[in-house]
C-alpha cells in the first residue's frame, strides 16, 4: 500500500507518516520500482499501534521506547501521563476561571480585561504583601467581580490579607453572596470558617441571613459562633440557642451576652432566653466558671425578671457567683442580707 493509500486509510497525514519514517518508528517494508514507499499490514498495524499511544499523551520518543524495548514497563509511564494530566487539567481550569470572572465583570474595552487579568495575578502571587496591596490599591470606581474576590477570600490562609477581601466584598453592593455560601458547605472548616466570617459583615446582602442560619448547624464551634453573633445582631431569635451555649463553652461569651442582651429587649425573645440561661445555670453539670459566665449573661438582659433571678443568685452557695449578682442586684440602699 502506498503512503497516499496508507494516510486515506489510517487518518495520518502523508506529512506525518514521513515523519515517523524519519524517526524510526514506522519504517515501510518496501518500495516500488519507482522509489515510492510501500506498507505492509503490519507496518499499518504499528501505525495505528503509534496512534493508540500516543492518544494517551505519549511523546513520539516514548512511543519508540515503548514499541521498541521488552523492559519498558508502562505502569510508571501511566502514572507520570496520569500525573502530567492532573497537572494540565488544573491549569485550564485556572484559565477557564480567568476567562470566566473576565466575562462576568462585562469588559466594555480592553484596559477593563487588563485590568481584571492583573488583579488576578496579583491574588495568585505567592506574597502575603502583595495580595493585600492588590486588593487595598485597586483604582476608585474600578469594577471588580465579586465572584472573584470571595473565591480569593475563600482559598486565602493569611489573616490580613483575607480581611482586606473581607472589606473589599462588604462594599461589593451584595455580591459574592452565592460563592460565599458554597464555601459554607465545604469540608474543610478553614473554608467554613472564612466564609461564614465575610457574610458576618454582609449579613444584610439578599441570601446571607439563609446561609448564616445553616451554619448555627455547623459541627465547628468558631463557625456557629461567628453565624450566630451576626444573626442575632440582626434580630433573628433561631440564634438564641447557639448564643447560650457559646456563654456556656465560654467561646466569645462577652459578645454572645451583649447580644442576648439586645434580643431581651423583645419581651417574647427575653423569656426564652431568660429560661435558657436558669435552666443552664441549674444544669448538675455546670462548674464554677461556666455559672459565673451566665450569671454576667444575666446581668446583660433587661426586665424585672432578670433582676429577680439576679437577687436569688446572690444567696447563692458558689461565693464568686453570689458576689457577682449582689454587685448588680441590689442598689446601695438595699445591701444583701
Amino acid at each position: 500500500m502506498l503512503i497516499g493509500d496508507v494516510a486515506r486509510h489510517s487518518g495520518v497525514s502523508a506529512r506525518m507518516l514521513r515523519h515517523y519514517d524519519a524517526l524510526g518508528l514506522v519504517r515501510p517494508t518496501g518500495r516500488t520500482v519507482g522509489g515510492y514507499r510501500e506498507y505492509s499490514a503490519e507496518d499499518v498495524r504499528r501505525i495505528f499501534h503509534v496512534e493508540s499511544l500516543r492518544s494517551l499523551g505519549l511523546s513520539l520518543k516514548q512511543v519508540g521506547r515503548a514499541l521498541e524495548d521488552p523492559a519498558f514497563a508502562p505502569s510508571a509511564l501511566v502514572s507520570d501521563l496520569i500525573r502530567w494530566t492532573e497537572d494540565r487539567l488544573e491549569r485550564e481550569a485556572e484559565l477557564l476561571e480567568r476567562l470566566r470572572a473576565i466575562d462576568a465583570s462585562a469588559p466594555t474595552d480592553w484596559q477593563d480585561v487588563l485590568r481584571i487579568v492583573e488583579l488576578m495575578q496579583g491574588l495568585s502571587s505567592a506574597s502575603a504583601a502583595r495580595r493585600q496591596q492588590t486588593v487595598l490599591a485597586r483604582p476608585k470606581g474600578a469594577s471588580v467581580p465579586a465572584e472573584l474576590l470571595a473565591g480569593a477570600l475563600l482559598a486565602e490562609s493569611d489573616p490580613n490579607v483575607a480581611g482586606a477581601l473581607r472589606w473589599a466584598l462588604a462594599r461589593s453592593g451584595g455580591e459574592g453572596v452565592a460563592s460565599l455560601a458554597a464555601g459554607v458547605q465545604s469540608e474543610d472548616v478553614d473554608i467554613r470558617r472564612r466564609a461564614v466570617l465575610a457574610m458576618a459583615e454582609m449579613a444584610e446582602a439578599p441570601g446571607a441571613t439563609a446561609a448564616l442560619a445553616d451554619a448555627l448547624g455547623d459541627p465547628d464551634t468558631t463557625v456557629r459562633g461567628h453565624a450566630a453573633l451576626a444573626l442575632g445582631r440582626r434580630g433573628v431569635t433561631a440564634a438564641v440557642p447557639t448564643l447560650v451555649g457559646m456563654v456556656v463553652e465560654g467561646f466569645n461569651d462577652v459578645d454572645a451576652a451583649e447580644v442576648l442582651g439586645a434580643l431581651s429587649q423583645d419581651p417574647g425573645c427575653a423569656d426564652r432566653i431568660m429560661t435558657a440561661l436558669v435552666g443552664e445555670l441549674a444544669a448538675p453539670a455546670s462548674d464554677s466558671a461556666t455559672r459565673i459566665r451566665l450569671t454576667q449573661a444575666l446581668i446583660e438582659l433587661s426586665g424585672t425578671i432578670a433582676h429577680d433571678v439576679l437577687r436569688q443568685l446572690a444567696h447563692d452557695e458558689d461565693r464568686a457567683v453570689a458576689l457577682i449578682a449582689s454587685a448588680f442586684a441590689f442598689r446601695p440602699t438595699e445591701p444583701p442580707r
